[in-house]
């Protein structure tokens, strides 16, 4: 038992935003039907690295799914996506805003034949205000929300973070808003239309930036290596390389001092005293720090400050922290058989349920895999099939 078995979900997203979504919908147990479009599907399948001709960036996204090719242009293929949404409880999409009305698939026309139905939309700028016209991307979503204003180094070029962290909020944006929605239908029975920009779902993660622009007008500007407020709490150099120090607060503070470096005199100078003091003389503690924490290597630092209770880690690498012994033991590398690319791993699921554990019960689908066994569950006979395939219709 899954916490999510019996929710019927229908994607006809793709890319990164909606399938992360329906990903983890189908994780939870949610039975996840893509419909992807004739001329070739997903556009991430056509996104490489490649094995066996088969896109891994694809494989990563679109576990825990059935896939099956539509021709939305088509009358005959509209009708077999209004028999499946029929039955849905939820549907997510991410065209620009107008074009599920174009097709005939949008909100209002599926909301007839279906009251019920959970109709989530992400797009760049949302379905409404001036700029919904418009084609929103991950960057751009990225530039303009004021993110690589407050990344990378003061006086460089702005910096934009290392993943696609609007593509893959807006996704988790969706769930959340989704499964509230879906408690309300189960509640009363009354579906609802989610609108998700992938430009605003990142604007309430700036909870320091927001106080301190609401309150005084200060605008944020880009720390590098440093936090915004706290200090030490950053990345300092060792040795051999270079280690992440989260002295947070006065009490991780005092036993860094006390317990890992043993200066226990830079807690009474006047220009660390406070959290403040570190913060405004930030630059003259880096440099002290790293005097000392110079003349052993990393090993040695972190071990010392794990016995102190200082939090602190290593900066590593995609292949180390996929490597690590911590994420190993809770299950964040998984192994999957893959009918193509054979076995291959994937990322695992941070959410850890006690009575519901989420599982990978299938690879991501071929593309059209399901088509058949789809519209034979319909009551489509083998004869009916060939014909809608053979007429372009189906893949």
């Amino acid at each position: 038992m899954l916490p999510l078995d019996g929710m019927k979900v229908l994607d006809i997203s793709q890319i990164m935003a909606g399938p992360y979504c329906t990903m983890v919908l189908g994780d939870m147990g949610a039975e996840v039907v893509k419909v992807e479009k004739a001329n070739g599907g997903d556009d991430s399948r056509q996104m490489g690295p490649y094995i066996n001709d088969e896109s891994t960036c694809f494989s990563q996204i679109n576990r825990n799914k059935k896939s099956i090719s539509l021709n939305l242009k088509d009358e005959r293929a509209r009708q077999i996506f209004f028999q499946l949404a029929k039955e849905a409880d939820v549907i997510v999409e991410n065209y620009r805003p107008g074009v599920t009305k174009s097709l005939g698939i949008d909100y209002d026309t599926v909301s007839e034949i279906n009251p019920g139905i959970v109709y989530c939309s992400i797009s760049g700028y949302g379905q409404t205000g001036p700029y919904s016209h418009k084609g929103g991307f991950d960057l751009v979503a990225q530039g303009m929300t004021g993110l690589m204003s407050m990344t990378g180094e003061k006086g460089r070029r702005p910096l934009k973070t290392g993943i696609a962290v609007y593509d893959i909020g807006a996704g988790i944006t969706a769930v959340y808003s989704i499964l509230a929605a879906y408690i309300h239908k189960m509640k009363t029975g009354e579906g609802q239309h989610i609108d998700i920009a992938i430009t605003e779902c990142g604007l309430p993660w700036f909870s320091w930036e927001s106080a301190a622009y609401f309150a005084e007008e200060r605008l944020p500007e880009p720390t590098g290596w440093r936090h915004r407020v706290s200090a030490p709490y950053q990345a300092v150099k060792a040795k051999d390389g270079y280690i992440m120090l989260g002295c947070a607060n006065q009490r991780t503070w005092e036993r860094f001092c006390n317990d890992v470096i043993e200066r226990e005199d830079l807690i009474q100078d006047p220009r660390f005293l406070t959290n403040s003091d570190r913060g405004a003389n930030v630059e003259v503690l880096e440099s002290l720090i790293e005097g000392i924490l110079g003349e052993r290597d990393m090993a040695f630092w972190l071990e010392r400050c794990d016995a102190a209770g200082v939090p602190a880690g290593p900066i590593n690498d995609f292949a180390q922290a996929m490597q690590d012994e911590h994420y190993l033991a809770r299950g964040m590398v998984q192994e999957v058989e893959h009918p193509v690319i054979g076995k291959m791993k994937t990322v695992g699921f941070p959410s850890k349920f006690s009575r519901t554990p989420a599982s990978i019960r299938c690879p991501a689908p071929l593309f059209a895999q399901h088509t058949d066994e789809i519209l034979s569950r319909m009551g489509m006979s083998d004869g009916d099939i060939e014909e809608l395939r053979r007429d372009g219709c189906i893949r």
